[in-house]
């Protein structure tokens, strides 16, 4: 089958020839018609993650998928073949991925149907960047009127976080470049989005919102020390990008670490939220299995939203 391989790391990811995985026990083997990149599989190919995961070369990457169930492992009970599927490559290492034609995952956890009104390619953008989102904004909670800042608002997870704390009633600080990245912003939800420019004084254009300090951050990117200033005593903050609480020098605030956990439940919220409309999945650029180097490029670019690549 095609593939999106690294032969070793850091590298920059190709289209190669490997074997079709076969489901072992307890797994399925999933025809994938959609992925997207996410930093994870950037981090892969840069070679952040050596020494953290076991890397199985040659390595496909991916972690979202979205397709219809190809062939059923042993002992597999609530699939069928032919049912249409999304969810989260969940492995201890990391070689195994889902930017392929094929791809085996547990049936236990990380994947469950895709319900109607969600297409293949929304559904194959949505697993890992939507759970990232979804518990960010679920760990500092955010009450209507309270001040929410997001900063990396542009970004697949941020576009996702900037629509859920919008509809908890909260007041949505999101960071964007003026220009298309806060049209792109702006464009996500309703009147409770307020920009501010990251290129410019961060802390001025916060304070003129919020001048006592916001209550919630959200650290998608940028400086945490600088965003975690911007909290009022009390504050929350929770970051994708930390393994510890202890990068925050403040004992009067809450620090959350976001490991996006990838479970049936949330992924269903997730569908079933998206099916129906209330959060939409941005998807921005859309990429052949052949074209998936160039969505990398375009992803390390900057690129907004979330990039979907077709894989059959």
């Amino acid at each position: 089958m095609r593939a999106v391989v690294l032969e070793s790391t850091p590298a920059a990811p190709s289209v190669g020839e490997v074997e079709i995985p076969r489901p072992a026990a307890g797994e399925l083997l999933v025809k994938v018609a959609a992925s997207s990149v996410n930093g994870f599989d950037a981090s892969t190919a840069a070679g952040y993650l050596q020494g953290a995961m076991e890397h199985r070369f040659p390595l496909v990457v991916g972690m979202d998928f979205a397709g219809t169930v190809e062939a059923l492992g042993d002992g597999v009970n609530g699939f069928a073949v032919g049912d249409a599927v999304f969810g989260v490559v969940r492995k201890p290492f990391l070689g195994a991925g889902s930017m392929a034609e094929y791809v085996a995952v547990s049936a236990a956890d990380g994947v469950v149907a895709i319900p109607d009104g969600l297409s293949l390619q929304h559904a194959g953008a949505l697993g890992l960047a939507g759970t990232a989102a979804l518990d960010a904004v679920n760990a500092v909670d955010p009450a209507a009127g309270e001040t929410l800042l997001i900063s990396g608002a542009t970004g697949g997870v941020g576009a996702l976080a900037v629509q859920l704390a919008a509809q908890r009633g909260a007041t949505v600080i999101a960071t964007a470049r003026s220009g298309t990245e806060a049209e792109f912003v702006s464009g996500l939800t309703g009147s409770r989005i307020q920009l501010v420019d990251y290129t410019g004084d961060l802390e001025a254009q916060v304070r003129a919102i919020a001048p006592d300090g916001v209550d919630a951050v959200l650290h998608l990117a940028g400086d945490i020390e600088q965003l975690a200033s911007l909290l009022r005593p009390g504050g929350r903050i929770a970051s994708t990008r930390i393994m510890s609480a202890d990068a925050i020098e403040r004992p009067d605030v809450a620090v959350h670490v976001v490991m996006a956990d990838t479970n049936a439940k949330t992924l269903s919220d997730l569908a079933a939220r998206s099916a129906s409309g209330e959060l939409r999945v941005p998807v921005t650029a859309t990429y052949g299995l052949q074209e998936a180097p160039e969505a990398f490029a375009a992803f390390e670019a900057g690129a907004l939203g979330k990039l979907a690549i077709t894989c059959s």
